[in-house]
């Protein structure tokens, strides 16, 4: 199934993500309608033209029109739209999410959702440390990739109608995942990345690092700016996957340890040379799959 022009498009939650898909929607030609509840935020939306019509709660008569509904929302806030408002969906809707962990949250819209609207699960693999519609940029996705999580419950005409918006939004690899897959991945990808940025930015307090920092320090933490309602969130929803990757690093960080507190020079340059080997084979495969 396609996503074509005459498809109403329907987006909850107008933060980086949410903005962003409004913008790169409504360049093109779609018709994007948006929720959201900051009424700042929703001027900035229409000050930019990014939407054709926002309101701050919903209204039947407006969620009724979506033919295509995008929740980018906390796993908690959607759980709890749908308790409260699926209702309003129009039979027939089909709608997707942007969000972060998928095994907790999938098994629990699909089962509580009505039988005549469809919920198949998508993660954009992209955004900004920064949180809010101001930070919204769609270039983001166009050297990104798009993961999606459908599971028994799912149509190949709602499948196929998610790759195609992945497609449009401008992402550079769809994939398809079950959505235990799909955190196993992120949980190494994605949360331990920022896990780690976390703690090397809170190692130290010294506040004259800035006068000596290179590209390194920096290109290390740039996801440290993190926002952290969202993210101790998704951490905490996708707990046992992550700890286990925690464990795996910690133990390469505990080898590393005892090379250098040997000086075991031969040691460092063995496990040096493995990481360079498989960077190059990730660069390489990246590259290829473009």
């Amino acid at each position: 199934m396609k996503l074509t022009k005459d498809k109403k498009i329907l987006i909850v939650g107008l933060g980086v993500i949410g903005a962003a898909y409004a913008d790169a929607l409504t360049e093109q030609g779609y018709c994007v309608y948006a929720i959201t509840r900051s009424k700042e935020t929703l001027d900035i939306a229409k000050e930019k033209g990014i939407i054709f019509k926002g309101i701050n709660k919903p209204e039947k008569e407006f969620v009724e029109q979506a033919d295509l509904v995008v929740f980018a929302l906390y796993p908690h806030v959607f759980e709890e739209w749908i308790d409260s408002y699926q209702w309003m969906l129009k039979s027939g809707a089909v709608i997707t999410d942007v969000t972060g962990v998928k095994t907790c949250i999938v098994y629990k819209i699909q089962e509580k959702l009505r039988d005549d609207v469809e919920f198949i699960p998508a993660h954009p693999m992209a955004g900004r440390e920064s949180k809010g519609i101001q930070f919204a940029d769609k270039n983001v996705f166009k050297k990104a990739n798009y993961i999606i999580t459908p599971t028994e419950k799912n149509t190949e005409d709602a499948i196929e109608l998610c790759e195609d918006l992945g497609k449009v939004l401008g992402f550079e690899k769809i994939s398809r995942l079950t959505p235990e897959k799909h955190d196993y991945m992120i949980a190494f990808l994605s949360q331990l990345t920022h896990v780690i940025a976390v703690s090397l930015m809170t190692a130290s307090n010294d506040d004259s690092l800035y006068n000596y920092s290179g590209d390194s320090f920096k290109d290390l933490t740039r996801i440290a700016n993190i926002n952290d309602e969202m993210w101790s969130e998704l951490f905490a929803l996708n707990r046992e996957a992550l700890l286990k990757e925690i464990d795996k690093f910690e133990t390469q960080m505990s080898k590393m340890r005892d090379l250098i507190d040997a000086s075991d020079k031969d040691g460092m340059r063995e496990m040096m040379k493995k990481s360079t080997e498989n960077k190059l084979a990730f660069d390489a495969k990246f590259q290829k799959n473009k």
